[in-house]
């Protein structure tokens, strides 16, 4: 597992939902409707998958801060 996960949001495709930030709260944010990070790179941790996995729209992306590996969503 690498040491640090790159965490990003679809500002466009998110529906604010805030699935996730019910999920990860000390990731995640909802800011007018929208979902938004609340650091761009984290130590990695399953409640982020969890929030990844848990978005109806697929918003949420988790990449390696390393080689740029798209680790969340699953296919």
């Amino acid at each position: 597992m690498s040491a640090a996960w790159r965490i990003g949001v679809d500002a466009g495709r998110c529906i604010g939902t805030s699935i996730c930030a019910g999920t990860a709260p000390e990731h995640f944010r909802l800011a007018d409707g929208v979902s938004a990070p609340l650091a761009d790179v984290v130590a990695p941790a399953e409640v982020i998958l969890d929030a990844a996995d848990s978005c109806p729209v697929e918003a949420i992306t988790v990449r390696d801060a390393t080689d740029d590996r798209l680790i969340a969503p699953e296919d």
